[in-house]
């Protein structure tokens, strides 16, 4: 048998046409921020509340790290920790090494998928992406998938078990119109109070719905000498002055900068329309890549921060939704329409459900705790999340001086009184504290 002689240029179209099974697949921080990017999208598109998409953001990100803590021993299994979150599945290392970060990647994909509505948009972005990864290195990608999908499963058969498909057919908010300082529906929509069972979801890393409960607020009355009346009449009063200002006033900037509603209601004529924003979680969740980003986190380090700062705003959500539905108390917007001009508005739409306390104030509170916690204090950042929306980038030297500009905006934007604000915001603070000194992920 002759032997085959080679020219050079056969061996070099060969190597070409070879694939490479050596070749790893690389997954960098970007990738994470990406499809986080790709899940708010979604969520902006869907409508989800703010606690219900606070929920959106802690299950995934839970899933993504819990993969990296089992493979790095940097990070700490949060499972036991959680309420209910159980140890996640062992990979099998007789199919070889494992690509920790893009099982990680696959798990949080697969388990964001489960909760959104819309599927397509993330399906084809994941096909996208699996298409990609399966032409660099089949086997590993395989192995990292079935690992990740295995994760999920076991993530998904966690988060069904807290309560959120059963407050789904739980009775509505019943309007107690006959005493003025229950809350009311509000213009122009008047929508019915959203998620008024939020508090019977199950926690994360708090004990229960009300461990965070902030003081009662002011005692309700009408008379002019009362701190009530004193805070609903500075409601009133800074609305007034800002509009007078106009839009170069820094109180206008500020309230819709942090106005992060996701469903506001427009009408023009008999034709009424809503406009999608991003939620105050999301808002802060967009800090977090921020500050990864500056700081030049790896994909591991990204993964932990934001499962940490998504827990403490899922939680916050859960804290502040179960004093709101307790105190149950009324808009300035509907007081101030009533008993002092009809036909005054709020810079803001007021959202629909009851005021105390403030969701902004006690989810910002908490957000900043746990970033200053990870990334220090005094961390200098450009918050440009909210370019997209057409509103300059806001520059802050720490983000407790962010969460305390996102609690004031409430009341520029008068849809908050001053207690809600400060209340709130040490309630979160204090949650931010608790989950900060209990929650051990590294």
């Amino acid at each position: 048998m002759k032997s085959m002689k080679f020219t050079p240029l056969l061996i070099i179209i060969m190597f070409w046409g070879c694939k490479n099974d050596d070749e790893s697949i690389v997954i960098t921080p970007d990738n994470y921020h990406n499809s986080i990017d790709q899940i708010i999208s979604v969520m902006i598109h869907d409508i989800f509340s703010p606690p219900v998409a606070s929920r959106i953001f802690a299950y995934p990100n839970v899933a993504a790290y819990e993969i990296i803590a089992s493979n790095n021993k940097d990070f700490k299994s949060i499972s036991g920790q959680l309420s209910g979150l159980t140890a996640i599945p062992n990979y099998d290392k007789s199919k070889g090494p494992l690509n920790v970060q893009l099982a990680s990647l696959v798990a949080y994909i697969d388990v964001s998928n489960e909760l959104i509505f819309s599927e397509e948009p993330i399906v084809k972005y994941r096909d996208s992406l699996y298409t990609n990864w399966k032409s660099i290195n089949k086997v590993e990608f395989n192995n990292a998938k079935e690992y990740g999908l295995k994760v999920a499963d076991h993530i998904k058969k966690w988060l069904s078990k807290d309560n959120y498909k059963e407050t789904r057919s739980m009775p509505k908010y019943t309007i107690k119109t006959n005493d003025p300082s229950k809350w009311q529906p509000t213009p122009p929509a008047y929508m019915d109070g959203i998620e008024p069972h939020w508090s019977k979801i199950r926690t994360f890393v708090i004990d229960s719905a009300n461990q965070f409960a902030p003081p009662p607020p002011p005692k309700f009355s009408l008379e002019k000498g009362s701190l009530f009346y004193k805070e609903l009449k500075e409601v009133y009063d800074v609305g007034n002055e800002i509009v007078k200002k106009g839009d170069t006033c820094v109180g206008i900037k500020t309230a819709r900068f942090w106005d992060c509603n996701p469903y506001v209601s427009v009408t023009h004529g008999h034709m009424m329309y809503a406009v999608k924003k991003i939620t105050p979680g999301a808002h802060w969740i967009g800090i977090t890549k921020i500050a990864c980003r500056k700081t030049n986190y790896n994909f591991d380090q990204t993964v932990y921060a934001y499962t940490k700062t998504a827990l403490a705003i899922a939680d916050g959500f859960i804290s502040c939704w179960d004093e709101k539905y307790r105190s149950n108390l009324v808009r300035p917007e509907t007081l101030i329409n009533k008993y002092i001009d009809q036909n005054w508005k709020p810079l803001l739409q007021t959202p629909p459900f009851p005021e105390y306390s403030s969701g902004h104030s006690v989810v910002s509170g908490a957000a900043a705790v746990v970033l200053t916690d990870i990334f220090g204090d005094n961390f200098k950042f450009d918050d440009n999340t909210e370019m997209q929306f057409g509103l300059p980038i806001r520059s802050f030297n720490s983000f407790n001086e962010a969460a305390n500009e996102a609690a004031m905006s409430r009341m520029y934007g008068g849809i908050h009184y001053r207690a809600a604000i400060e209340k709130g915001v040490q309630q979160g603070r204090n949650l931010g504290a608790y989950v900060v000194k209990k929650l051990k992920m590294k």
